[in-house]
């Protein structure tokens, strides 16, 4: 196999996408009908604007309010109808072992109350401590209904990987409602499942009788007895949501030509990495975004020269919006620009590419999860366009060289600012890959 040769001069080696989830957001009378990134102060990133090439970037169609697997799934390159699911990526990442043939949904434990033969979302994940999570946990960790093994495992606290074993669909509906005072919701197959769709009904059915027994089981627990006696609420049901199963996809690597690594915390981000076959730095968060970010980056620095494409991630900017107080994400945003500041200079050479962006953005305000407006992107790199922006945020990225991009562009935009961009109708190998050169092979005389 002929290696890729590196040409000198000023050709990078090297994309670091620095993904800031959630940073996007809209504008708020609180911070003068500003946004929180706008509202925010950011030499940093100010200056990394001013330096590069701006615009505005859309993982999906505008409008569309993703989540931040689908976000990233999209932005690395993969047709959502290769996604595995939400549920799969987490148990991969928690490493629970899922086959092929086994569905795995995200599920917690909740409090309930019934009402005219109704449940109703009393309360999300209430208050519990360590030993009482366990017990409920016990409690409800395998059955089997209708020829389907139902098996609980935790991941953290109240929250855990529900696997369902045996002639099973992931085309089923969540039960989660999401409101407190709602009422759950009914399980149903999914509507279009083809041949799939007797499986899906058989599994929805299913399923909705293990939700029963769990609310039964977990009702008679004296657990929950003497919670209600000390004025606390039952822990007295679970509900679920985001069913997925193993799929086929090409490794990033051999899908883009680049050795990829992913600096992330979560078990979603663990498990995406390692479905696409990156390499999986695991890193916690603390109280400190900032000191969080900085040294996600250092780890890029004393490593980068071993991967061509680098995930940097942190979540600090969506867990501040999910309060839903604007200038809880000002501080964040803040925070993580200090972060940035410390090692700025070490991420800015000749060697390197350095994109800055979002995966979606998460409104501060409101009843909505993730909202579909595009976020700010700033890329930094030799030979980059500098336009006259000179300020990262929302409104200003507008006016810049990069435009408007969408999800399909970035990897392809990514080959073309390493100089591994392929020219169109040059075939170096059987297939038709993005990249330059392909998985060549030596020309040789029989």
């Amino acid at each position: 196999m002929i290696k890729r040769k590196i040409h000198k001069g000023h050709t990078p080696k090297r994309c670091i996408l620095l993904l800031l989830d959630g940073i996007g957001d809209r504008s708020y009378p609180s911070l003068r009908n500003r946004t929180p990134l706008q509202a925010a102060r950011t030499p940093n990133l100010d200056y990394l604007a001013a330096r590069g090439a701006n615009g505005l970037f859309a993982a999906d169609r505008l409008g569309t309010a993703l989540p931040s697997e689908y976000a990233h799934f999209a932005i690395f390159g993969y047709e959502q109808e290769c996604f595995p699911g939400r549920g799969f990526l987490e148990a991969l990442g928690a490493e629970i072992a899922v086959s092929a043939d086994e569905v795995a949904l995200l599920a917690h434990f909740v409090s309930l109350e019934e009402k005219d033969n109704t449940l109703f979302l009393a309360k999300q994940r209430p208050a519990v401590g360590d030993t009482e999570a366990v017990v409920f946990s016990e409690a409800v960790r395998e059955q089997k209904f209708d020829g389907i093994l139902f098996s609980y495992t935790p991941t953290k606290r109240l929250d855990g990987i529900l696997k369902l074993s045996g002639s099973v669909s992931p085309c089923v509906t969540d039960s989660d409602c999401f409101f407190e005072g709602e009422p759950l919701l009914e399980i149903f197959p999914y509507s279009n499942t083809g041949r799939d769709n007797t499986l899906a009904a058989n599994t929805a059915h299913a399923l909705k009788k293990y939700l029963v027994w769990c609310y039964r089981t977990l009702g008679d627990q004296p657990l929950n007895t003497e919670r209600v006696l000390r004025g606390e609420l039952p822990v007295n049901g679970m509900v679920t949501q985001r069913p997925g199963q193993l799929k086929k996809v090409d490794p990033f690597s051999e899908r883009w030509g680049l050795r990829a690594a992913s600096v992330s915390s979560g078990l979603m981000y663990w498990g995406l990495g390692r479905f696409l076959g990156m390499k999986v730095n695991k890193v916690k968060d603390s109280d400190d975004p900032g000191a969080d970010l900085h040294a996600r980056l250092q780890w890029v620095v004393q490593h980068g020269g071993d991967y061509e494409f680098i995930h940097v991630h942190t979540k600090a900017p969506d867990a501040a919006a999910h309060t839903k107080d604007p200038r809880n994400k000002v501080n964040a945003i803040e925070s993580l620009d200090r972060g940035l500041g410390k090692i700025i200079d070490d991420l800015l050479d000749d060697e390197t590419v350095l994109v800055v962006t979002g995966d979606h953005s998460t409104p501060s305000s409101g009843q909505l999860v993730h909202s579909g407006e595009p976020v700010p992107m700033v890329v930094n790199g030799p030979g980059m366009r500098r336009d006259r922006i000179s300020t990262f945020d929302e409104v200003s990225c507008a006016g810049g060289a990069l435009g408007q991009m969408r999800h399909r562009d970035f990897m392809y935009c990514v080959l073309n600012w390493l100089d591994l961009a392929k020219l169109q109708g040059l075939m170096d190998s059987p297939d038709d890959l993005p990249y330059w050169p392909g998985s060549r092979q030596p020309f040789k005389l029989w």
